[in-house]
Parts: C-alpha cells; structure tokens; sequence
C-alpha cells in the first residue's frame, strides 16, 4: 500500500488531498475518500453487476465487517475459494476489513473483556479473541484490515477509558504478531472515548506500531458536536502525516467536512444504507456552483435541504426525476412518482434504485471535496453548505 498527500490546504488548515494505491500497479483512489457499506461483502442493496454503474474509481473502496463471515461458509471454504475478492467476484475492488459496522453487529461495552471484544451475531452473543479475528481475516484476504477494538461510548468514566486504549493496544500488537496473509497493510485503531487524554496516548502508542494507517474509533456514541471536533483534532495532531486516517460512523453531511476539516482521509458509515431504509433520497446541490436549488424549491414533506421523503404523497404525480444533474441509473430512467409507488407498495426495487442514487450522489459530494481542497476553497465550500443548511432549517421552523 503507497499513499500520498498532493495537496494540503493554506492558513494552517488541516483538510487535505492525497492518493492511495493498493497493489503494484492498482488504481489510484484520490481521497479524501467514503468506504461503502456492505453487509457480508456487498452492499444491502446493490449487486455484484450494479456496482458498475458505480462512479470508478470512488466506488472501489467496501468496508467489509469480518463478524458477518462468522456464520455462514467455513471459513476454510472461504480461503479455498481464494478470499473474499474470489468469492464475491469482485476481483477489482479494494476490501478494508474492521470490525464493527453499526448495521448489526457493534461491540458491546459491557461484555467485552480483557481476553476479546463481545458482537452480536445472528446466533447470539459471542466473544471475539484477537486469535479468532486474526483467523477470519487471514481467510478472508482483505486488501486492509484493522485490528479489534474495545470501542467505548462518550458517557463511561476516565478509568473505563484507560481499560479501552490499555486493551485495543495490547490486541494491536496480538493482531500484527499473528499476522501472516495481509503483510502490513494493516490499521491501527485509535480509541479513547470522549478524554482527550486517552486519545492523544493512544494515537501516540498506535503511531509506534508496525501500522500503514490508522482508524479512528468509537465515535457516534453519544459525543456532543463540540467534543467531537476537539478530539478529532486532538488525535490527528498526534498521527504521522505520511500515513491514511479512516474515521468511522461520520456519515451526515456535516460531519464529513468537520473530519476533513481535521485532517481525515477516509470515511466509513452506514449513512446511505440509513436513508435508503427510510425511504429517503439526497438532492442537495453537489457543486459550489451549483447555487439554485435542484428541481425548483426544496421540499419540506419529511425531508430537509439534504434529503427528500419519498413515501410522502406530494411525490404521486410527480414526473420529475430526483435530481436533473444526476446522470446514476435511477435518474436517467426513472421518476419520483415512480419510486414513490415502489415504495408505498413496499418493492424491494424501491431500495434498490435509491441506494444507486444516493450513492451515485455521495461520491460526487466527495469528489467536490476533493475539488475545492485542490484550488483552496475548502473554507469556503464548508462555510456555504452549513450556512445554506443552517438558513433552510430556520426557515422551516418559521
């Protein structure tokens, strides 16, 4: 794995562009990035011969949650087959394995315990030793994999979070000692629940590792915003900045640029599965030029200037598409009043044509990212989206 950082933004600011490469001659993957969600391999919605309707490059990258192949095929199956790249055929793709994916299977602070950390799996409760998710990791043969991590939520005392940094560090170094297939494309996990204390000591322990990146944990319990971003800028001022940083369960909007703002390069959340099961696509303007509203005003049947609700009835009789700009499958072939009756008559190809959409569209807000951090205007891409979201909401509660 090779990375590299191609342009920082001026003034101090931390956000930044750079490129990962995965392989001898791989595809370069500009970041900052998003990692779509699957579950066991494939996103919920979107098959292996959908995904190539998918913006290339952007949508190389999957988060796959080793916890799922717990039940299932033998593990060893899996390894005969030649890994999960095989078995999926998806030979191309970039598979970064972590544990945990908000969806079903996070770990449980309560049960975990020195010797393991403690998932929900479809067959109950059960403890995950460093050995054991070194064993599905090894079968599975990520591109990148992450080590196991005593995650914490924001309301657990100063000792609780010293017992979760003491313990994903001592499980780091199990996982890269029994490492034997995936070499040192690893990341190390850096923990700490809400003390900045605890952050900064793990972030600078994790750093002294034999890692190739670090992902940044245990966020999306129940910190405050103002929390959030003191720590996230407490860890990435410890971090080398030659190396990746993947952040985990920053999904909204906002939440993206307040990471890339603190320097995050990669970002993994189940935000497009959330909206898609809601019945929710995005139409918010991609591009800084983009000034007018898409199709005329934002909507305010149970959508917001993100997002529009279209289970809400306003959207029978409409003939518009989701988005005029957007050029995914659903757009180009599709209405709203169409996948408003998907919906309503509860059609899985409702979910469908919304994941292609609302992934289609999060990529392209990602690659404006990267755009405005290339010519300097990060700032000020930030400072207008929030100020437009901002004005859109007061209005609605006027």
């Amino acid at each position: 794995m090779r990375f590299a950082v191609t342009k920082v933004c001026g003034g101090g600011a931390k956000a930044r562009a750079g490129v990962l490469h995965i392989g001898g001659g791989g595809i370069g993957i500009e970041t900052p990035a998003l990692l779509l969600s699957t579950r066991k391999g494939l996103p919920s919605f979107v098959s292996c011969d959908l995904l190539a309707s998918l913006p290339l490059p952007d949508s190389l990258l999957l988060h796959v949650c080793p916890t799922h192949f717990m039940e299932g095929p033998p593990l060893k199956t899996i390894s005969n087959i030649g890994g999960l790249h095989r078995m999926l055929g998806l030979p191309d793709h970039i598979l970064v394995a972590a544990a945990g994916d908000s969806i079903e299977s996070l770990p449980s602070s309560e049960a975990t315990n020195k010797f393991g950390a403690s998932f929900d799996t479809p067959s109950g409760r059960r403890l995950v030793k460093p050995s054991d998710y070194m064993e599905l990791v090894s079968c599975m043969k990520p591109n990148l994999w992450a080590s196991l991590a005593d995650e914490v939520p924001a309301w657990v005392t100063e000792k609780r979070n010293k017992i979760s940094v003491d313990r994903t560090l001592c499980w780091l170094d199990a996982c890269i000692a029994l490492d034997t297939a995936s070499g040192t494309n690893s990341f190390g996990v850096v923990v700490g629940g809400s003390s900045i204390e605890q952050r900064r000591l793990c972030a600078t322990e994790v750093s002294k590792r034999n890692v190739s990146g670090f992902w940044i944990s245990g966020f999306g319990f129940g910190e405050n915003i103002d929390e959030r971003c003191s720590l996230l800028n407490a860890v990435t001022d410890c971090l080398p900045p030659e190396k990746p940083r993947l952040v985990s369960r920053l999904g909204l909007p906002e939440e993206v640029l307040e990471g890339v703002a603190a320097g995050i390069d990669l970002f993994d959340s189940t935000y497009i599965y959330q909206l898609t099961m809601g019945g929710f696509a995005l139409i918010f303007p991609i591009d800084m030029v983009e000034r007018e509203t898409q199709n005329g005003l934002f909507d305010n049947d149970g959508g917001d200037s993100t997002k529009i609700n279209l289970r809400a009835t306003t959207y029978r009789k409409d003939t518009s598409r989701l988005v005029d700009s957007c050029s995914c499958f659903t757009c180009q072939n599709h209405t709203r009043a169409y996948l408003n009756h998907l919906l309503n008559v509860h059609e899985m190809l409702a979910q469908i044509l919304l994941e292609i959409h609302n992934t289609h569209h999060y990529l392209r807000f990602f690659r404006s990212i990267r755009e405005a951090i290339k010519v300097g205007e990060f700032d000020l891409f930030r400072q207008q989206f929030v100020k437009k979201r901002r004005a859109h909401i007061a209005a609605a509660v006027l």
